[in-house]
């Protein structure tokens, strides 16, 4: 049985609109799924989309319109910055100042600036990679400063998956306060906007601690796995 893309992205727009304090953007998460199941979302309005692999952005930006702007939101290893950079409109996973500067090569030797977002790891989980906290952020600020060919845009979380809603909370909470903090540098490369976390399970919780972008996959398209 097939999903009802159209009512199920109303109703996280609904959900946008309740529980969101300044607005926040929806981006559909389109991995697995078919270019059929994208191009409903594409018909109605939606130029934003979310893969987690590099190979599956690039294979589908063959098929389908060409303003679809791609986000790359799964891990990204260093052997796959040249396929993405320039490609992907934002990069949310970039984990390590190593990859950081991995970009920055390679967007330089392209001429072009590559949007990022710095990605958090606040629940401590050995399965995620990125940053822990603000102290970790104190200690590489001048390092990621000197990278002239990304843009920061702002940060990218997980939350584990668990039932405890407390205990997501608070790892939204703080996932927040870092952003807040790193808002308020003002180096030239730093153009803190994006607050990236929430996902079916939990952008509702999400939304309430202030992110301002919500990546919402199953809950839109189904569970099913298919084919490109």
């Amino acid at each position: 049985m097939q999903p009802n893309i159209e009512n199920n992205l109303k109703e996280i727009e609904e959900d946008i609109k309740k529980y969101s304090k300044n607005g926040a953007k929806l981006l559909p998460v389109t991995k697995t799924h078919p270019v059929e199941y994208i191009m409903k979302a594409y018909n109605l309005g939606y130029r934003d989309f979310g893969e987690n692999k590099v190979q599956e952005i690039l294979r589908k930006k063959e098929l389908l319109p060409q303003d679809i702007n791609w986000h790359l939101i799964g891990h990204l290893q260093t052997n796959k910055v040249n396929k993405i950079v320039g490609v992907a409109k934002l990069i949310h996973s970039v984990d390590s100042i190593k990859l950081l500067k991995k970009i920055n090569s390679r967007a330089n030797e392209l001429s072009i600036i590559q949007d990022v977002l710095l990605e958090l790891n606040i629940s401590g989980e050995d399965s995620k990679s990125g940053f822990d906290n603000e102290d970790s952020f104190k200690e590489i600020i001048k390092e990621i400063s000197d990278l002239n060919s990304i843009s920061i845009k702002g940060l990218m979380t997980m939350a584990p998956n668990i039932e405890d809603e407390e205990e997501i909370r608070e790892i939204f909470k703080k996932a927040k306060k870092i952003f807040d903090y790193l808002s308020k540098i003002s180096y030239n490369n730093f153009d803190i906007r994006y607050l990236s976390m929430g996902m079916t399970n939990d952008y509702i919780i999400a939304l309430q601690q202030g992110a301002n972008i919500i990546r919402v996959g199953s809950k839109i398209f189904g569970k099913r796995n298919y084919d490109v």
